[in-house]
């Protein structure tokens, strides 16, 4: 990876607040380059694309001073969901590194005028967008509020949200062994109203991933397995990070779950 990825989980933050500068070209130019080489372990390619705001009339209700927006499209195949959401966390945490701030907009977007500027067609959707650009030196009164409301600053526990062996029994960070740190840092992704649908359990070297759902899908997918997507970006760039090496794969193991749960994938440690 070419940026510290550890570093930028800790210290990003999604913006709402930029400062109207346009992109410096070469901060344009490095984040344009990262998209089109940008590649996410499930296979599925995700297109990005930066847009000007102006040229393409794009705005949200919720966003001040932004000149540009960073989108992407996906075609709706297996996984299509996480895919995009590690690939569009990747690409944000990479702005982060080089100064530019970011924040992941579903449905407080033109979306209309996105998705035109992508030309996306029948068979791929637009999960969501960011606008990208230099954070002003003070947040907006709307963008505190949000923060304050949504509790951006807060996560579920540890404990609530990893299990050991099987679904619901609590698992300590003392027990999580070389998964430690990953999934830690994983459990500080930004999700849909804060929701947090991730779940993992823990069986030796392997950590099956689960979507503990609380929203309806629409016609552009899950969103919150786009969440589940981030989650697994924050996972698996602190384990690449920290030396070890793993592969995904599709295989549920069966475990009892409750009702409104649901299997994602898994991954397994080789190193």
């Amino acid at each position: 990876m070419q940026f510290p990825a550890k570093e930028m989980i800790r210290k990003r933050k999604s913006v709402r607040s930029f400062d109207g500068r346009p992109l410096r070209p070469e901060d344009r130019a490095a984040l344009e380059t990262f998209v089109q080489t940008l590649e996410n372990p499930f296979g599925v390619p995700v297109e990005f694309r930066l847009l000007d705001s102006r040229e393409h009339g794009l705005s949200s209700p919720v966003i001040a001073g932004a000149e540009a927006y960073l989108a992407a499209k996906v075609k709706q195949e297996p996984h299509f969901e996480i895919a995009w959401g590690y690939s569009f966390e990747t690409a944000c945490l990479y702005a982060a590194s080089l100064g530019v701030g970011t924040v992941i907009l579903a449905a407080s977007l033109s979306r209309a005028a996105v998705e035109k500027a992508l030309e996306v067609q029948p068979g791929e959707v637009m999960p969501a967008a960011s606008p990208v650009g230099y954070p002003a030196a003070k947040r907006t009164i709307r963008d505190n509020l949000m923060r304050k409301g949504l509790k951006a600053d807060e996560r579920l526990t540890f404990e609530a949200l990893f299990f050991d062996g099987t679904y619901g029994t609590a698992l300590s960070k003392e027990q999580s062994g070389d998964f430690a740190e990953a999934l830690e840092l994983a459990r500080w992704a930004p999700s849909a109203t804060n929701r947090q649908p991730w779940r993992a359990v823990v069986c030796g070297n392997t950590v099956h991933f689960y979507e503990a759902q609380s929203m309806k899908e629409s016609p552009l997918g899950d969103i919150q397995k786009v969440d589940v997507g981030i989650f697994l970006c924050h996972f698996d760039l602190t384990m690449q990070e920290n030396g070890h090496e793993g592969r995904f794969f599709d295989a549920d193991p069966g475990l009892a779950l409750p009702e409104n749960v649901h299997y994602i994938i898994s991954y397994e440690k080789t190193k």
